[in-house]
């Protein structure tokens, strides 16, 4: 009698020793003066921190206690400005926090904090005293930005040097006297344009318009043959080069944030070796179903765990390793979404993954209706096109062999107009677009049938769609073994292309671009019925007969390209060996 007591008072307390808070960093980015040269300076934030003890490990390198200072829940590291990139996660005691990507890079810009925004006359908010300029070629770039600062009482607090862009806070008390100032600025022969942020309410990076989801989710990917491409990739003998050690394949994937708690994405705690295994790296989000998470799952989940599954995670063990960086520097809008690019360009990135876009105001659906899905201005669109031009000269000059993979959009909109939608719009080598569809719960036929698969109804379209993949997946979830909700868009169309891209680099590393965007046209099965271009009703460019062995008469000729990614392995496996 006298044990029962304590037997209650022990049940009573198992729940609180096991509740223990898990150790996350919510927030890594460069703080203080960003255009520092002599020393780097990284704010973290960090959930479930405790007294006692804390190391700090950079890559293979635990940092110096005097680098690391340490205040309630948020750390300031101070490292040496040639500190190399590399992913960075804490230790306290036998808790291992999520790893997240420190970029030496130069590349930094701020972000307006909610009293240095307002609403403009289209209702959208916009940064107030924030502004980018680029800055003409033949000009020193710092210089110019710092003699400009001078002359209009502003200071340079960021850049994106490879590109000449540099960020100013201006003083202006409102958005009159910010136009204003934008309208003398612009007037200077050395600047190229004026680069204004706004953003606006939707939640998601590519929210879908008058969504319908079906309950399928996972399933969908049956149309791209991703199964089958696990399969190939797993058995076929003698797939990747051989003569040296692989080098494990670094991707890009531009969203804010992952849920580590998740069963997902759990097995990526702590250090993380890529040598034969995926990798992931982010900052911690709150919830399994956020929209970051959704698309990492894609490229990287844990099979059969959480809702999602990640196409290279099947590929661990036998393919050289992937590491999928999640990164958006800070939450600067699209010129945040750049500066995490060319770092993470210059930290060795190969694939860039962006499942984002924007509309500009007044931009009209097939239908004839507006489109509502994150638009903006025509001030903020002009400056957004200066910027996403001056970065793919830039790639194309100095990156020749990086591919950015991008979600052609969901408002039912035209893909190509270049001054209607960015970045889909723009044409070159270094950009795929990939649009989205859903299974045709009509079709009766196998999975090469046109017609056993539709457009997507929220999908972009038209011949600058390069591709088409499955919208629909599975989000994870907070428990184990759960079936997550069906999530659907142009965004999770994106990193399946990425993934398979991924696979088809590591079996031929020597892929450029343009032979990428070959392949996975040749490979392509088609969708839907003949698509004519006078009716600009293209759901992509149509298969032309140059990518059926010039077969004019071929049935795949004018229709549309559906993404087959098995086929896709095996074309890049054929591409590497003729040229042995």
């Amino acid at each position: 009698m006298a044990a029962r007591p304590l037997l209650f008072a022990l049940v009573l307390f198992a729940p609180f020793c096991d509740a223990v808070e898990s150790l996350r960093i919510t927030q890594l980015q460069r703080c203080g003066d960003l255009l520092e040269e002599q020393r780097l300076s990284y704010c973290l934030s960090v959930r479930g921190i405790e007294e006692g003890p804390l190391e700090v490990l950079l890559g293979e390198q635990r940092l110096a206690s005097d680098t690391v200072q340490r205040e309630g829940a948020s750390l300031r590291l101070t490292l040496p400005v040639n500190t190399p990139s590399a992913a960075l996660h804490l230790e306290q005691g036998k808790r291992r926090s999520n790893p997240v990507w420190l970029s030496s890079g130069r590349s930094q810009v701020l972000a307006a904090g909610p009293d240095e925004v307002e609403k403009n006359s289209d209702g959208l908010t916009s940064y107030r005293d924030l502004v980018g300029l680029l800055i003409e070629e033949k000009h020193e770039g710092l210089a110019e930005a710092r003699r400009l600062a001078e002359k209009y009482q502003a200071q340079v607090v960021g850049a994106i040097p490879p590109l000449n862009f540099y960020q100013l806070r201006i003083p202006a008390k409102n958005l009159l006297e910010r136009d204003a100032l934008i309208l003398r600025i612009g007037s200077e022969t050395s600047v190229d344009a004026v680069v204004v942020e706004e953003s606006a309410p939707e939640k998601g990076e590519e929210a879908e318009r008058n969504a319908s989801v079906r309950q399928s989710g996972q399933d969908e990917w049956i149309a791209n043959r991703a199964a089958d491409a696990v399969h190939f990739y797993r058995h076929a003998e003698g797939l990747l080069p051989a003569g040296k050690a692989p080098t494990p394949l670094r991707i890009g994937v531009i969203e804010r944030d992952l849920d580590f708690d998740a069963p997902d994405f759990s097995a990526y705690l702590g250090a993380c070796h890529p040598q034969g295994r995926t990798c992931v790296y982010g900052r911690d989000a709150s919830r399994a179903d956020g929209h970051g998470s959704t698309v990492a799952g894609i490229l990287a989940a844990n099979w059969g765990e959480g809702g999602n599954s990640g196409f290279l995670q099947a590929l661990d063990d036998v393919g050289p390793g992937f590491e999928v960086i999640v990164e958006r520097n800070s939450d600067a809008g699209i010129s945040a979404n750049i500066a995490a690019s060319v770092n993470l360009v210059e930290d060795g990135a190969r694939i860039l993954n962006w499942s984002w876009g924007i509309h500009r105001i007044g931009t009209r659906d097939v239908e004839g209706d507006e489109v509502d899905s994150l638009v903006r201005s025509g001030i903020a669109m002009s400056g957004y096109e200066e910027l996403l031009e001056e970065f793919f000269l830039w790639l194309r000059r100095e990156h020749p062999e990086v591919v950015v993979i991008n979600s052609a959009g969901n408002g039912a909109a035209h893909s190509g107009a270049d001054e209607y939608r960015l970045p889909s719009s723009f044409v070159t080598d270094q950009l795929l677009v990939v649009g989205g569809h859903q299974r045709n719960p009509r079709s009766k036929g196998s999975v090469e049938d046109p017609d056993y698969v539709s457009r997507r109804d929220s999908s972009n379209l038209d011949m600058r769609v390069d591709v088409m993949a499955a919208a629909c997946v599975r989000a994870s979830t907070a428990e184990a073994g759960k079936r997550g909700e069906v999530h659907c868009g142009t965004s999770y169309a994106t990193p399946l292309v990425s993934a398979v891209v991924a696979a088809m680099l590591s079996i031929n590393p020597q892929l450029r671009p343009e032979e990428l965007r070959m392949l996975l046209r040749r490979s392509a099965m088609t969708i839907g019925g003949d698509f004519e271009a006078v009716d600009a009703e293209d759901l992509t460019a149509p298969i032309l007969p140059s990518e059926r062995a010039y077969q004019l008469d071929h049935p795949d000729v004018g229709r549309s390209a559906r993404l087959d990614m098995r086929k896709a392995l095996e074309l890049a496996r054929q591409s590497r060996d003729r040229v042995r």
